[in-house]
Order: structure tokens, then sequence, then C-alpha cells
């Protein structure tokens, strides 16, 4: 199907397959969640690989630490790689975070074990996890602005939605990758090589997305470019940066609780094994997909605001009872129901956000917004969130905590909620 779409203030119209769009768009996201769910399954087994002198609980965190050291520069990437796409345009952002995204999978999938060379091997995965974060953090922002701005007031939450569904695709694969490796390796292979083989398949993304971005056309006016991208977000356009922040807040909370620490949750706290958790997470991947294009789409024609406050209504109202059930009584239905439950609510909360964020900026700066907005929320209330809940659950001793912490994130993000503006049908301004 081919869809001609108006570059907003460029002034030319533009064809595309709405496919290619997708697609092109989409690939560095499903990466980085591939990437996620892959580290999230193997983060026992890098725990032992780089810091073999640790209790296992504190292996446990130093590895889920160092994920997290990732999303600690997010803000610096959503700072730079989003002027760059305000600048340089959209594609050319997306060519480079795709490149550092595979860069960083490779650095991951090749650095020796702490017993090889020493202090040296988590050091080389902390650069890699930084790496990573500073490409994503601008990914986003610039692959979201470019779907926005490719989409017309009719269609411009579905063609968004996409940005969130190709999580469920990025978590979907990951957990098949993961699942193949540990069935059919023994303990010691898994941990001597076999726990790499996922992240060296991630390379093999990038050749791919950097072929097929180049063949979009580019969204992005140079009539309207500002010399200084940043400084003219930050002081003319705090506003938004502060209630999209906290809009994503509730969201990204939602999300690496309830899809991507979850299987670390299964395993280490319900002892539930290995192909239980893997298919947990493959049932939130698989609806994250099927459902967050269906919430696009009904957010076109309804109202952007009144479906993300359904779902976080009922996300609230059902999340603690949810993790109460699964506490009392951890068996594959009661994740499986939790996890779907919990993954469809999801998808009806974020798709609709992560189009509503763009929104808030004029185009000049809409790159660069968007990605401070998103890598700084991500980075504060998701990348930390299996640290903060693995530490929340030692601390208190009680295995609800994450349900505490998504009901605390939820309800301060819905006062930025209610407070923005729905663009929804509206045209973007120029």
């Amino acid at each position: 199907m081919e869809t001609t779409t108006r570059a907003a203030g460029m002034g030319r119209t533009r064809s595309a397959s709405q496919p290619l769009i997708i697609t092109a768009t989409t690939l560095g996201n499903a990466l980085e969640f591939f990437d996620f769910t892959v580290y999230g399954f193997m983060a026992v087994v890098i725990g032992k690989v780089f810091f073999p002198m640790m209790s296992s609980y504190i292996q446990l965190l130093l590895s889920v630490a160092t994920f997290g050291v990732g999303f600690i520069m997010r803000p610096l990437g959503a700072l730079l790689i989003g002027a760059y796409a305000d600048r340089a345009g959209r594609k050319a952002a997306m060519t480079l975070t795709i490149f550092l995204m595979a860069l960083g999978c490779a650095m991951i999938g090749l650095t020796p074990s702490y017993a090889q060379i020493g202090l040296a091997a988590p050091l080389v995965v902390v650069v890699a996890r930084m790496l990573q974060g500073f490409s994503a953090g601008g990914e986003v922002g610039a692959s979201t602005t470019l779907l926005v701005e490719y989409a017309t007031p009719r269609n411009r939450g579905f063609l968004g939605s996409w940005q969130f569904a190709s999580q469920g695709l990025g978590v979907t694969l990951g957990a098949l990758c993961s699942g193949g490796v540990s069935y059919f390796l023994s303990p010691e292979s898994l941990q001597s090589w076999g726990w790499r083989v996922p992240f060296l398949l991630g390379i093999l993304i990038g050749p791919l997305g950097i072929f097929i971005r180049r063949r979009l056309d580019e969204t992005h006016s140079e009539q309207h470019a500002v010399l200084a991208p940043i400084r003219t977000v930050l002081a003319g356009h705090w506003r938004g940066i502060l209630l999209g922040t906290l809009l994503t807040m509730g969201s990204t909370a939602c999300a690496y609780i309830t899809t991507f620490y979850m299987p670390t949750y299964a395993i280490r706290e319900l002892h539930l094994p290995m192909p239980v958790a893997l298919l947990a997470a493959i049932w939130s991947g698989v609806l994250t997909f099927i459902f967050a294009p269906l919430s696009g789409l009904l957010s076109d024609r309804t109202s952007r605001k009144l479906l993300i406050t359904i779902s976080r209504v009922l996300t609230l109202v059902l999340i603690y009872p949810g993790f109460l059930w699964l506490t009392a009584n951890p068996s594959s239905l009661s994740l499986l129901t939790v996890v779907g439950v919990l993954s469809v609510l999801l998808a009806f909360q974020s798709a609709p956000g992560i189009t509503m964020l763009p929104e808030i900026f004029p185009q000049a700066v809409r790159a660069t917004g968007m990605s401070i907005v998103y890598g700084t929320g991500v980075a504060i209330f998701g990348g930390f969130a299996p640290f903060i809940a693995t530490w929340l659950i030692n601390e208190t001793g009680s295995k609800l905590a994450p349900a505490w912490y998504v009901i605390a994130c939820v309800c301060v993000s819905s006062i930025a909620l209610l407070i923005l503006k729905d663009r929804t049908g509206e045209q973007l301004d120029t």
C-alpha cells in the first residue's frame, strides 16, 4: 500500500510505502529491546562471568547496574543526537544511532571474561553499555519524529504506535533467542560462550538497518533549522520538556517492571523455571506487538488522553492484586495472566503516549525535544527500574515492592497527563 504525505513545513509531497517507513524507523528500537531482553535473561550468567568473586545477590545487582549505566548516557545522547537530527536531518541521525547500537552489541558479545583479563572485562562492558545508551538516547527521538512527520493528522497515532510495537518485536525475538541457547546448551556451555550468541546476532541488524534507512525520504526542512536547537528547546520549551518527561515516567515504569524485569523476578523471587519466565516474556512481546498498533488506530479515532487515562486507572487498580496473586500462587498460569493483562494495558497507554511526545514541540526542535524528554524519562525511571526493584525487595523483604514502585510513578506521571494538550487529529505546526 502506498501513502502520500506532506512533510511539515516542507511544502512538497513524498510517496513511500508504509511498511518501509515502519521497518526503517523501528529497527533500531527493536534492536535495543532485543538487547535488553537478552541481557535480562542472561543477567545471572553475566554476573557470574564478570563478577565471579561476589555473592549471587551482588552479582545480580552489579549485572543489572552495569546495564543501567547505559541509561545514564541517554540524556547526553538525546541532547547531541537529537540536535544533530534537527540540524542535519532525521535520516543522518538514525543511521548513526543504529551503527552505534550494533557496535555496542559487538563489544559485549566479544569481551573476554573476568577470568581472562580481570577488571578490564566489566569495564569494557560498561563502556559498551554507555555507547548503546548514548545511541538509544537519540534513536527514539529521531525515529519517532520521522514517523509522525511522515503521517497525516488522521493516521499519526497509528504510525507513531509502531515505535512501541517494535519494542514488543524486540522482546519476542530476544526471548526466543535466549530460550534457544538456554535449551540447547548445557549450563557450562551457556556460561562459557553461549550467552554471547544473542549479542553477536544483534550485530547483523546494523547493516540491514542502515541500508533500509537510506531509502527513506527526509522530513526535516533546512529552511526551518535553527543554529542552536539545544539552547532553543531548553530556553523556549522547558515546560514541554518537564511535562513530557513526567508523562514518560508512568509508561516507562510500567514497561520496565511489567515486561523487562519480570523474567528475572519470576526466576529469582518466584522460583519459577526459566522456560516459564521465557514464555512470559514472549507472551508480553507478542501482545505488545499486536495491541500497540490497535491502540494507535483507536487513538486516531477517539482521543490519546482518553486511552491513556483508562489504561492507567486499570493498571493502578490491578497491579497490586496481580503481584499479590503471583507471590501467593507462583505458577505459569498466574504469571502469564498477570503479565498478559498488564502488557495489554501497557500498550494502550504507551502507544498513544509516545505519539503525544513529539506533538509537544514545533518542527525546528522536535527531534531535540522528543529525545530529551524520552531519554531523560527512561534513564531515570526505566533503566534503573530492575536495580530499584531488586534493591527494594532486598531492603523491605517484600516481593510486592515492584508494584508499589509502578503505582508511585503512574500517580505522579498522571499529573502531566491532565495538563498536556491532546492534539489528536490536529495539524502539527511547522
